[in-house]
């Protein structure tokens, strides 16, 4: 089958979850069938890099686009252009004319089965009712985030904009669900929630998958005070996860464990967080080449997130690396795994404190929630496998549209 794959955003370098998810089902996929990748690329991303790491693609193509940061000018004045939008400030602002452009013209002529617009972003830059089936691989329900950054919001005024933000992004989410000939979510509860806002669209679940041959256990000894959180910190329920971390939960651990240590690894760090991180002592790396000497180094992997959708390939990897975990409910969405035994779940600031120092106190209890998810994820959930799924609700899609 003949694919075009539309992405807002780049695939490399892989630094964020979404971008490793696409990466690898796009890369072998490409080994089987032939695939055009459309995106853009900022000023941090290299398209040319991407082409090399894609060889197997029948064309990999990127114009520049930088969107708005969240907090600038130019996102006040998206906001502002939203308003007078049916469309949610997130999915306006990804609106790339050249992007479109090159898009339409290829999907004219007759060269492709199927269109893939990779996340909802994607959407505004496919024609949604062209000659070409569209599937939209939906990496997140992405209305439920916005939801819950209200929900966790305290100043009225911004509550009053995310509540008006989410009830447009679920409009349009429901939209886009009905129009696509599938779409493709990556858990049965994002599965759940996307048909319950589109109940006549076409959804199915593929689950999140990882590279259990680069994420490994390397031997290395760990230190045992030592908690690590990896993640795009310019995501901002990343940075909130932290900040919540920080404020709520870092401080009771330290009445237990006063030499616990925390090392938060990701690209971007708002100052915000730089300055917060600095003032309680907790390392802040930024980018770095390769995150897993800093996962190998820590007993225990934290991921306290309050707001998100989709699946956290951070605790995949996290898990593949026989890394003992603790995580919020949101954290661990989506994922099959079970509380207790794959990892511990804690929602309450001092919940979450109990579990970390139980963890840190217990060595025996961290080798074996660390084997247990390492032996889950090499079973289940190699990329692969994820792909071939993929791969399977593609064809089944251009096999509806025949008739």
């Amino acid at each position: 089958m003949r694919i075009l794959w539309v992405k807002v955003g780049g695939l490399w370098p892989l630094t964020a979850g979404g971008r490793l998810r696409s990466f690898h089902i796009v890369s072998w996929l490409s080994r089987r069938h032939p695939v055009t990748v459309v995106t853009t690329h900022g000023p941090d991303d290299d398209p040319e890099e991407l082409s090399r790491r894609l060889p197997h693609c029948q064309g990999v193509l990127s114009v520049p686009f930088t969107p708005p940061k969240r907090g600038s000018a130019r996102f006040a004045l998206a906001l502002l252009g939203s308003w007078l939008s049916p469309l949610p400030v997130d999915v306006s602002k990804c609106r790339v004319p050249a992007l479109r452009r090159t898009a339409v013209r290829l999907m004219g002529n007759d060269a492709y089965d199927v269109c893939v617009a990779d996340f909802l972003a994607a959407t505004p830059n496919v024609p949604l009712d062209g000659p070409v089936p569209m599937v939209l691989f939906a990496h997140n329900v992405e209305h439920m985030i916005w939801k819950r950054l209200g929900q966790n919001e305290t100043r009225v005024w911004r509550r009053a904009v995310l509540e008006l933000e989410w009830r447009k992004m679920r409009r349009y989410e429901a939209q886009a669900c009905n129009r696509a000939g599938l779409t493709i979510a990556v858990s049965e509860v994002d599965r759940e929630l996307l048909v319950g806002n589109a109940p006549g669209a076409s959804v199915c679940a593929i689950p999140t998958g990882v590279d259990t041959s680069y994420f490994s256990p390397n031997g290395c000894p760990e230190r045992p005070s030592a908690l690590v959180f990896t993640g795009a910190m310019d995501w901002y329920p990343n940075e909130d996860a932290i900040l919540f971390f920080l404020d709520a939960i870092l401080p009771s651990i330290r009445r237990k464990v006063p030499e616990v240590s925390l090392t938060v690894v990701g690209r971007n760090p708002t100052p915000r967080l730089q300055t917060a991180a600095a003032d309680v002592g907790v390392r802040v790396t930024g980018t770095v080449d390769d995150v897993r000497p800093y996962m190998a180094d820590a007993a225990l992997y934290v991921v306290p997130l309050r707001i998100g959708g989709g699946t956290r390939l951070k605790i995949f990897e996290a898990l593949a690396m026989g890394k003992a975990v603790v995580s919020t409910t949101v954290g661990a969405e989506g994922l099959p795994l079970i509380p207790g035994k794959h990892f511990l779940q804690a929602d309450d600031p001092a919940d979450f404190a109990r579990a970390v120092v139980s963890l840190l106190r217990d060595p025996v209890r961290r080798r074996a929630l660390g084997t247990a998810g390492r032996g889950l994820v090499e079973e289940r959930y190699s990329w692969p496998q994820v792909a071939r799924e993929f791969e399977a609700r593609l064809e089944e899609v251009i096999a509806t549209h025949a008739y």
